[in-house]
């Protein structure tokens, strides 16, 4: 009976970093110049915004955002996921309460996780002036070396 319930507790609790930390995060986007178009892709629907601005993504995803602004060249930031502090005593938290069960739900849904980095913020680089496509201008003739000296 007691294994019974100590089995129950861990499927109604899932993970504890599922439960304690949540399965999202919000990540801030910021750029210099703001008005900045950020595309986010990784998400279940990719998703664009003017910067400054936010998201909110699964703690799972893969996340890659690609910033363009005319007059600028575009850049793009991969985000990686690493466990943060919290998140690791949550995930070690199965150990006192969702034994096998939490830590492979926190797993899947990435739980222990947070992505950096968050904020993201990018310095746009301006694109290189364009070289003009105008012809030299013509010179004058000089006149011949003999008339020069004798001033005529």
């Amino acid at each position: 009976m007691r294994s019974f319930g100590i089995v129950a507790l861990s499927v109604m609790l899932g993970g504890c970093a599922s439960v304690t930390r949540g399965t999202t995060e919000n990540i801030s986007i910021s750029s210099t110049p703001s008005g900045v178009e950020a595309m986010v892709s990784g998400l279940e629907v990719p998703t664009t915004c003017t910067t400054p601005c936010a998201i909110v993504a699964k703690r799972s995803a893969d996340i890659t955002i690609t910033f363009e602004k005319e007059g600028y060249q575009s850049q793009t930031v991969q985000l990686t996921k690493e466990v943060s502090g919290t998140g690791a005593a949550g995930f070690a938290g199965n150990l006192l309460a969702g034994g096998l069960i939490g830590m492979g739900v926190d797993a899947a849904t990435g739980a222990a996780t947070d992505h950096k980095p968050n904020p993201v913020i990018v310095t746009m680089q301006p694109l290189a002036p364009a070289h003009s496509a105008r012809p030299a201008a013509p010179r004058k003739p000089r006149p011949p070396a003999a008339a020069r000296e004798t001033g005529t």
